[in-house]
């Protein structure tokens, strides 16, 4: 028997044991421990095999029935009300939507020139196959949110150029795995929805939280592979001269130019005097445009942002005098007062009002009253309001933006100063995939995080930006959106299956009081805030050994969560360490899918241990990065709070 098997019956082995000694030790069986027995047979039952969201609802209503008392009727309503809220719930509305826009992208065929695309950017850093591996893992993951479709495209376009050029297995195999399983994290992720909707936290804060612990972790990854690559040469080879050389296009070999030649200064030569007659001046300002692109991009940034950060809008002052007031601000004598019915209908005496000028015959002002000071001034008797006009004054920019700009024009200086064509090439194919999907997930999550639009109305947005990328590629076909289609109502179909089991799980357990059973027993312990967080993290650790990350969020995440306010643990900072967590639910033996993913479309030769051994650096890169994230909580809530002021 294989030694993943022994494993995964060693651990059920263990919960049966934990069982039997749990329900040896009391004196009565209540309905408290019945919910204990309840959870641990729906994860023997998910380890066996069975469907997870099925496996629920049918422990659930078993359960509930037994609660009950046999009464099937009452058991029936506590499923349907269940199932009902939990699919009233439009946070989950965004989740086909976001689906369908991942399906689109990966029919898109970017994949393969932002892979190619990014090696040849990356070619003289150490590792430059697996640091672009892994960038492109997270750029596609992002754009997707799908992991076995990031692991199987990058196993299949990827997996074959490293061990062609030499690279170990277990770097290689690592490196795929851990970058495709980054769409868990960073946005748009659907597990954040999921958390969201579990746990009652704003998707929108949790998007913004979760993109620098995602970019971090990415970092680390990156890091890991050049450290490597410098300290063991053999795992990770430096590219040939061959593999790192860029084709020029004929008319750029015409100037005539080579790769080394600086394309700046070449192009604006060829502008002046009598120069190639083969090459047409089109296509040199072409070039020339190409190449000013950075700096309008990076003007237009720099003067928008500053615009965003210094510009404070003064509130408008209202001065509201109370009815029946004296200009002066003393009420008038009497208040408010009927006007007299003798000679039709009078205005009520207001001194330094709006009054009609004496007509006889026709109404008639109040004795006594002044002429009106102005003649357009509005009366006294209605609310007088003196707005402000509200004018747009200046504060200085924060360091923060002078900091990023700095960093961002040293950058564009480097760029144009060592722009060769050979360069220049590179930039146009990454103008022709990354930035595409760039600009994608900047519109989806941009609109989110600066409250533009809900989550759901970024989704469709994304829909609709996978639709003009897939057509902009050619690659739209009815064949394709039927797929696309078809594979969104599966997944989607998974998803809020897995939620309503959810819903009626989590029901049952609360009524058999298993909740209130465990916060009495984790009370018990008298823990401290650090020694729960602790706890916490390692249960979800070892949860994600046999178990998979939709499973841990429906199932156990209410059971962490009332306990989150007795220990004062900010929910939105406790599902951003949940996420950076479960990355190891794909990593782990013996569950860990994108393991699977990868040996599905690998050569025969790379094995699962193979496999298995180069990812686990990779999930200590992800606990070192959980430890990180702890230590300094203001990576996950530095931008929560200062777009929505947590």
């Amino acid at each position: 028997m294989r030694k993943e098997l022994w494993f995964g019956f060693s651990i059920m082995g263990l919960v049966l044991l934990a069982i039997v000694w749990m329900l040896l030790g009391v004196d009565r069986v209540t309905h408290g421990h019945q919910g204990l027995l309840m959870l641990s047979l729906v994860v023997i039952a998910i380890m066996l095999g069975f469907p997870t969201a099925f496996t629920l609802m049918g422990m659930g209503m078993i359960f509930t029935w037994l609660a009950y008392d046999g009464d099937i009727q009452r058991t029936l309503d506590l499923m349907v009300q269940a199932a009902y809220k939990s699919m009233a719930n439009d946070v989950l509305i965004a989740i086909p939507l976001f689906v369908f826009m991942g399906y689109l992208v990966e029919r898109a065929n970017l994949i393969e020139k932002l892979f190619k695309s990014m090696h040849l950017a990356m070619a003289r850093v150490p590792g430059s196959l697996a640091v672009a591996t892994l960038v492109t893992c997270a750029i596609f993951a992002t754009a997707t949110g799908i992991v076995g479709a990031v692991v199987t495209l990058m196993g299949l376009l990827a997996l074959p150029a490293m061990l062609r050029a030499g690279y170990s297995t277990s770097m290689a195999a690592g490196a795929i795995t851990a970058g495709g399983c980054l769409g868990i994290l960073i946005p748009p992720s659907v597990l954040l929805i999921l958390y969201g909707a579990t746990a009652g936290v704003s998707v929108v804060q949790l998007y913004a939280g979760a993109f620098f612990p995602g970019l971090m972790l990415a970092g680390l990854y990156v890091v890991y592979v050049i450290l490597m690559a410098k300290i063991k040469p053999q795992w990770a080879p430096p590219l040939s001269a061959e593999e790192r050389r860029v084709e020029l296009p004929a008319l750029t070999r015409a100037l005539p130019a080579d790769t080394a030649s600086h394309a700046p200064a070449r192009l604006l030569q060829a502008l002046k005097g009598k120069r190639n007659a083969d090459v047409p001046t089109g296509y040199v300002l072409r070039q020339l445009a190409l190449v000013v692109l950075p700096a309008l991009l990076f003007a237009l940034l720099a003067i928008g942002s500053w615009r965003a950060v210094t510009t404070v809008e003064a509130e408008a002052q209202y001065d509201i005098q109370p009815i029946g007031a004296e200009s002066s601000g003393a009420p008038a004598e009497g208040g408010l007062q009927e006007p007299p019915t003798d000679g039709g209908l009078q205005e009520p005496p207001s001194e330094g009002g709006l009054r009609e000028p004496p007509t006889e015959g026709a109404v008639q002002e109040p004795p006594g009253a002044e002429p009106p000071a102005v003649a357009a001034a509005e009366p006294a008797s209605a609310p007088t309001a003196t707005t402000a006009q509200a004018t747009a004054e200046r504060k200085a920019a924060p360091t923060w933006w002078w900091v990023s700009f700095a960093v961002l024009g040293a950058l564009l200086a480097l760029f144009y100063l060592f722009l060769s064509f050979a360069r220049l090439e590179i930039f146009k194919m990454l103008l022709a995939s990354f930035f595409p999907l760039v600009v994608l997930i900047l519109a989806v999550l941009g609109s989110i995080v600066f409250g533009l639009t809900t989550p759901t109305e970024a989704a469709a947005m994304g829909s609709l930006g996978g639709f003009l990328l897939a057509a902009a590629y050619r690659r739209l076909s009815m064949d394709v959106v039927k797929e696309s289609v078809y594979l969104t109502a599966k997944t989607s179909a998974m998803v809020c299956w897995l939620f309503v089991g959810s819903a009626i799980f989590s029901a049952a357990f609360a009524l058999l009081g298993g909740q209130e059973l465990i916060e009495k027993w984790v009370l018990s312990m008298n823990l401290s805030k650090l020694e729960f967080m602790v706890l916490s993290q390692i249960v979800i650790f070892l949860l994600g050994w046999p178990l998979e990350w939709t499973e841990i969020i429906v199932i156990f995440m209410p059971i962490f969560i009332p306990l989150l306010d007795h220990f004062g643990v900010d929910p939105l900072f406790f599902g951003l360490l949940v996420a950076l967590n479960l990355q190891t639910a794909f990593l782990s033996p013996p569950v860990a899918m994108s393991a699977f993913y990868l040996k599905g479309v690998a050569p025969p030769h790379v094995t699962l241990n193979q496999i298995f051994a180069g990812m686990i650096p990779f999930m200590g890169i992800q606990i070192l990065a959980i430890f990180l994230l702890y230590l300094w909580p203001e990576i996950g809530l530095w931008l929560p709070q200062t777009l929505y002021g947590r």
